[in-house]
């Protein structure tokens, strides 16, 4: 079966040249389009797409929300954001309500179709280190954590030091050198924090991470 995409965008035009580019390909197709965040959701409801490309800046009901109340459903779908600027604390946002990363606007073809690919196969397409940049941007100025630090209690204090780890913009290889352990117990223990956590993804624990006060902005 083909990737199912619905396109979220305010502007025709840019729908129109996500669906062309993505249509072209054997494996994906565009179910859907829709120009506000209500009717995303709506259409989400409606057609449980694979991946909704959403751009985060619309009038009305913006990506934010409307990503927030995808993620907050059951819907299996996963959200890649969409923006003009890396660092936009609408992606942040976005983010924190659940999507699985975001690409610049401006990305080229292959690397949006890579994208939608890897987000469709369960993967996070924004690099810890993209993220750690938008969370030390904009959560430098908080003086006490975001998040509950006791959110972190349910992890053993490998998986925590892996989370730390991971936050700081560390691959699995990368950690694995680290701490002295092979990749797929990496892999493993990011699973466990994972699903301990409740999160769908390394960029949420990257946000979390931050939001706890696990990892410090500018460590």
């Amino acid at each position: 079966m083909p990737i199912s995409v619905l396109i979220v965008d305010d502007q025709e035009l840019m729908r129109m040249g996500l669906t062309m580019v993505l249509d072209a390909q054997d494996d994906i197709s565009v179910v859907g389009e829709a120009a506000d965040g209500n009717s995303a959701v709506e259409a989400v409801s409606e057609l449980k797409p694979d991946v909704v490309l959403m751009d985060v800046r619309m009038p009305g009901v913006d990506g934010v929300t409307a990503t927030s109340r995808i993620t907050a459903s059951d819907s299996a779908t996963r959200v890649l954001v969409m923006t003009t600027f890396d660092l936009d604390e609408h992606v942040l946002g976005a983010l924190r309500a659940g999507a699985s990363g975001f690409l610049l606007k401006d990305t080229p073809p292959d690397d949006l179709i890579s994208a939608v690919r890897s987000v469709a196969a369960g993967d996070a397409v924004v690099s810890p280190k993209v993220t750690k940049r938008l969370l030390t941007r904009f959560i430098a100025e908080e003086s006490t954590p975001v998040r509950d630090p006791d959110l972190l209690n349910a992890l053993t204090d490998r998986e925590r030091e892996v989370m730390g780890l991971l936050a700081t913009g560390l691959s699995n290889a990368e950690i694995a050198a680290s701490l002295v352990l092979s990749e797929a117990t990496v892999k493993t223990h990011i699973g466990r924090m994972l699903t301990k956590l409740g999160l769908r993804d390394r960029v949420q624990a990257v946000v979390l991470a931050y939001e706890t006060g696990l990892v410090k902005p500018g460590t």
